[in-house]
């Protein structure tokens, strides 16, 4: 059992990572930090951290782990934070959406890459946040993704740092940060910019004509609705890979346009019924999980 860990952000994926170390009994005493008292205070009340501190010398007093659940715009200025109060046995990890970015970003407040830092990503949330929005089975089968700097992040802090995700239900894949950030600007970020895209496109035309908008509108702009300071920092942290695949899709798009302005609608029609297969594979995988 882990005697006490502090959380920076009690947010969705932070809260909820309390809440569900709370139920599995794996931790002692949980501290929050956050420079909202308010939702804090309702962290509490919810009984999602069992105390909080608006000091980081108080939060982090005698934590064996830290958890960083804050957007990735702002870890360079939390490392700077915790850096004075803790010691080379302290655990730090994250759940930052961006590998690389992370592990520059310690690198240059330490001046190297501490062996006790284990980068994580939780391939799991909602398109709202907030301490409201929690819920302790949000990693029940999704995958966390591990990316351990290559000859340097110990053994012992990764073996930590999974025993906890997998106390929550969650499945662990180790990988390097590159392929993290290639995968994941493919699979998360290029969908949102696609929801945020449209979105855009139709604000541009006549916001009114969302009066005409049915079901499938609803489905494919959902995302657009998540937290807009969150995806400009994911954005600024993954751009090389969200460019890169940006691109790439929208040879997918000119590729649509060939087919329908050559009326090759057979060509056409085979790719929807790919596209629908591979989608109803995913989602009868999703269904068994």
């Amino acid at each position: 059992m882990i005697n006490r860990i502090c959380i920076i952000g009690v947010g969705l994926i932070g809260g909820s990572f309390a809440i569900g170390l709370k139920n599995s009994k794996k931790t002692q005493t949980i501290i929050g930090f956050d420079t909202n008292e308010k939702n804090l205070i309702t962290a509490k009340n919810l009984g999602v951290i069992d105390n909080y501190s608006l000091d980081i010398k108080i939060a982090l007093k005698d934590v064996s782990i830290i958890l960083i659940a804050t957007p990735v715009g702002s870890f360079t200025q939390i490392l700077k934070l915790i850096k004075p109060h803790i010691n080379d046995k302290t655990i730090i990890s994250d759940v930052c959406s961006t590998k690389s970015s992370v592990i520059k970003a310690i690198k240059s407040v330490y001046g190297y890459i501490p062996k006790n830092f284990v980068p994580a990503h939780p391939i799991a949330g909602k398109e709202i946040s907030g301490i409201h929005s929690i819920d302790k089975k949000i990693f029940n089968n999704k995958l966390v993704v591990i990316t351990p700097v290559n000859g340097i992040t110990n053994d012992y802090s990764i073996q930590i740092i999974t025993e906890l995700w997998q106390s929550l239900g969650a499945n662990i894949e180790i990988m390097t940060d590159e392929k993290h950030d290639d995968l994941l600007a493919m699979t998360s970020h290029l969908p949102h910019m696609l929801a945020f895209g449209l979105m855009d496109y139709l604000i541009c035309n006549d916001v009114k004509y969302l009066n005409y908008a049915a079901g499938g509108f609803k489905d494919f702009s959902r995302i657009a609705a998540s937290n807009n300071i969150m995806w400009r920092d994911i954005c600024s942290n993954n751009s090389k890979h969200i460019i890169k695949h940006i691109k790439a899709y929208q040879q997918s798009l000119d590729k649509l346009v060939n087919l329908i302005d050559n009326k090759k609608f057979d060509e056409l029609e085979k790719i929807f019924k790919d596209a629908k297969k591979a989608r109803n594979d995913y989602a009868h995988n999703l269904k068994n999980e």
